[in-house]
């Protein structure tokens, strides 16, 4: 996605961030193409979702990017071997965050 986020946007996604749970690991398949789906079906599904590295803790810095390019979605943060990624929904009616521009 080519627009960087103001600080208060960030402030506010990495604050939504905080109360979720990972609702997907990544574990020694890697980053497989099941995963990618499961990804972009979890992005499309809570625009805003928490991953952990199970496996792969040695490539952190590289796997967090990876994913989020793969899935088109935004970085937004990386703590220890957990990372958060934003993709707002395609449909205006159908986001479920709001953050102003």
């Amino acid at each position: 996605m080519s627009k960087p986020f103001t600080n208060p946007q960030l402030r506010k996604l990495k604050a939504l961030a905080q109360r979720l749970d990972p609702v997907l690991h990544i574990g020694k398949e890697g980053v497989s193409e099941g995963f990618l789906r499961s990804a972009d079906a979890e992005l499309v599904r809570h625009e805003l979702v928490k991953i952990k590295l199970v496996a792969l803790k040695d490539e952190k810095r590289t796997v967090a990017p990876l994913v989020a390019e793969k899935t088109g979605s935004h970085l937004v943060a990386q703590v220890g071997h957990v990372f958060v990624l934003y993709r707002p929904n395609d449909d205006p009616a159908l986001r479920k965050i709001a953050l102003e521009d």
